[in-house]
């Protein structure tokens, strides 16, 4: 008897036991695999706010937003599958997305940047004014007995970096699908180099360089323009740093190396968050002697190459006061260097810029600091300001807030818009070298824009939302967009880690802002649903101002 009600106790124990087990442990599990309303199984919360956390970094979560798109993030595009062995590209999958189908509206006269016939007829000129100073300078060469290698310029209207150029528009500098930007990317690759010479700024900057200056003027480093055989025109930055080198944490970030892997990089995750605001940028072995000391004119760049005494490689250095010693030289081995090319914007002369002072530029001295680092209500005062008062350019000063905490790039003082777009016109994220320099450290400092103005677009928070699903995740699909550079592995891998870590937290920061002013008041809405696609697979069309 006594032995029936133990073995009776024990089944109740394991029933009650079984029973908690079942309501507190599974149950919430296969909630979370419950099949949602799109097709498949639903990797999104519900539409309840809940927290979708990233395997890998449990201390943060990911914050949804209740009711802000029709749009599926989970859309896998035409004959995806929920088999993870069937996912294939992700980069592909990511680029089929309907976030990545919006329809531009109808480019008119005044949306396009330049006009075919103006731009040829502009290049034109030029290419005859080029082959004029080839000839005389050929002929004072050889008065000279000078060594230099002639190429015979080719000019072609149909150019990839013409295209490119004729792409330009108020909404971005290309198009999602434009051929023409793989085109040019592989011409820079591997197009002759027919010229190199100094960069206008360098060239603004001769005699002017003074090494009492914390400070480099113009973001000075060494950087050289070479022009190619169809008379493209490209920034080449040589390899400055190991990939595998961190900036070290007692460095200031105005006196960082600039990293050519760091603009490569800086394109291609430019174009996964489809801001395509950062011109072409492509990975290449340059030859020192044959595509830069034999096709310079300049004669100042001559006299900065040299020979390395111990390993016989050919070297050059910068042309200025405090890098001209030849332990700031970059070198090849003996004669190939890597480094990155990027595409040229058109001539200011045809299609004027502006160059306009971040208000969240940083104190570039040691000591200083400026209003938004003391201020926490700074932003306030911004939106009572001129330009940023109105329209879009608060809204793609924080966009480029994102991206530059995303490379981890402290550098951005200045911005660049096209005057011809005037105030909706999107601003220009050049010069990205100095991003990519810790992987170990997320400088919170840089989403200051995003933390103290606490608005969004609400086409910015989805894509990056997206780009937090395992489907497209951020790492993998940059990894994957890199590997079809030249110089592959661009970046190395901690680096790739800390794009999904860095996206985290924008995305907490941005939830922080919806707990306290709620999703009205900090998701702006900058695209409206389209009628013409079903309800379950709408995209979104863009309106007249964007980005």
């Amino acid at each position: 008897m006594m032995m029936r009600r133990d073995r009776l106790l024990l089944a109740v124990t394991l029933t009650a036991i079984f029973t908690a087990d079942l309501y507190f442990v599974l149950l919430p599990k296969l909630r979370q695999r419950q099949p949602g309303p799109g097709n498949g199984a639903c990797l999104c919360p519900s539409s309840r706010g809940t927290n979708f956390t990233l395997a890998g970094y449990s201390g943060l979560t990911i914050p949804w937003f209740s009711n802000i798109t029709s749009i599926d993030l989970q859309g896998k595009g035409v004959g995806a599958t929920d088999d993870p062995t069937d996912w294939g590209s992700k980069l592909g999958r990511l680029f089929a997305h309907p976030l990545y189908n919006i329809q531009t509206p109808e480019l008119g006269l005044e949306e396009r940047l330049m006009q075919s016939e103006e731009l040829m007829e502009y290049y034109r000129r030029k290419v005859s004014r080029w082959e004029r100073h080839m000839k005389l300078y050929s002929e004072a060469a050889a008065a000279l007995n000078m060594t230099m290698l002639e190429h015979q310029v080719t000019f072609d209207p149909e150019a990839s970096w013409l295209k490119f150029h004729l792409g330009i528009n108020r909404y971005a500098l290309y198009a999602r699908d434009d051929p023409a930007i793989t085109r040019l990317l592989q011409d820079m690759q591997a197009t002759t180099v027919i010229s190199a010479d100094y960069t206008q700024d360098e060239k603004a900057l001769k005699g002017a360089c003074d090494c009492t200056q914390v400070v480099k003027p113009s973001g000075h480093h060494l950087k050289l323009a070479l022009k190619m055989q169809n008379f493209g025109k490209a920034m080449f930055k040589p390899m400055r740093q190991q990939r595998d080198q961190e900036t070290p944490g007692d460095v200031f970030y105005f006196v960082d190396f600039q990293r050519h892997n760091a603009e490569i990089a800086a394109f291609h995750l430019d174009r996964i968050l489809d801001f395509r605001r950062v011109p072409p940028v492509v990975g290449r072995l340059v030859n020192v002697t044959g595509e830069i000391l034999l096709t310079t004119h300049n004669e100042d760049l001559r006299s900065v190459f040299f020979t390395s005494p111990a390993a016989n490689n050919t070297c050059f250095f910068a042309k200025c006061l405090y890098v001209c010693k030849t332990e700031y030289a970059v070198c090849g081995s003996p004669d190939l260097l890597e480094g990155s090319m990027s595409a040229y914007l058109p001539g200011l002369s045809i299609a004027p810029r502006i160059s306009l002072p971040n208000p969240w530029k940083r104190s570039y001295t040691f000591t200083g600091r400026e209003e938004w680092e003391v201020n926490p209500f700074y932003c306030d005062t911004i939106k009572r300001l001129y330009p940023y008062n109105s329209g879009n350019r608060l809204l793609n000063i924080i966009d480029m807030a994102i991206f530059d905490f995303l490379i981890g790039n402290m550098d951005r003082h200045h911005y660049e818009i096209f005057t011809k777009f005037g105030d909706e016109g999107f601003l220009l994220h050049f010069d990205n070298a100095k991003g990519f320099g810790k992987h170990s450290h997320d400088e919170m400092s840089i989403l200051a824009p995003l933390s103290q103005c606490c608005i969004i677009k609400r086409s910015t928070l989805l894509r990056l939302q997206l780009l937090s699903q395992d489907h497209y995740r951020l790492s993998d699909v940059m990894r994957e967009s890199l590997g079809g550079d030249a110089l592959q592995p661009v970046l190395a891998e901690p680096h790739l880690q800390a794009l999904d870590r860095r996206l985290q937290r924008v995305l907490k920061t941005v939830h922080r802002c919806v707990r306290r002013l709620g999703e009205a008041q900090v998701i702006t809405t900058d695209f409206v649903d389209t009628s013409v696609m079903p309800e379950s697979v709408k995209p979104v069309a863009m309106p007249n101002k964007e980005k």
